[in-house]
């Protein structure tokens, strides 16, 4: 499947919702609370902002029909340092058929080519075995561990940091 990235829209509402909602997400994306339609409405409007001043951009991953399969974002924008976080999320329902691993593929050509990064990184929590199967295959490396660093599912859970020099 050929995929692409884009600009979030106002039709991409639901599904927003539905994942900034989705409990099952929450352990990785350490927060615990739903995001209204109306906070989700701004939050699209609110995508004009230029990276250098929002320091995170947000990209809906798609084909050509447009429908969106998950998300892709920037965030921790440095453009002194010349590096960012990257996030990634994809509907259950296209798990496992390399959206992924496109997507970055497609992040990491737009970040070297329109933002002139010198590296990506990623935290990852060390139980996610999809992430860090998908960054290793990517090319990231793991550089570090942060020991019990995120709680939930009534344990600590470590986290890995993940870095990818792509410049």
């Amino acid at each position: 499947m050929k995929i692409q990235l884009r600009a979030l829209e106002p039709e991409d509402i639901d599904v927003l919702y539905d994942i900034e909602n989705n409990s099952r997400y929450w352990k990785y994306s350490n927060r615990n609370t739903l995001f209204s339609k109306a906070l989700l409405r701004k939050y699209i409007n609110n995508q004009h902002q230029d990276i250098y001043e929002s320091k995170q951009q947000r990209f809906v991953i798609t084909d050509a029909s447009r429908y969106p399969f998950g998300f892709i974002d920037l965030f921790d924008f440095e453009a002194l340092h010349r590096r960012a976080g990257v996030g990634l999320i994809i509907n259950d329902a296209y798990q496992g058929k390399g959206l992924g691993s496109g997507a970055l593929e497609l992040l990491e050509a737009y970040v070297l080519r329109f933002l002139n990064l010198h590296q990506l990184y990623a935290h990852v929590a060390a139980d996610n075995i999809r992430s860090v199967a998908l960054f290793e295959k990517r090319g990231y490396i793991k550089t570090g561990m942060k020991k019990d660093w995120n709680y939930y599912d009534n344990s600590f859970q470590d986290e890995y940091l993940y870095q990818k020099i792509i410049s």
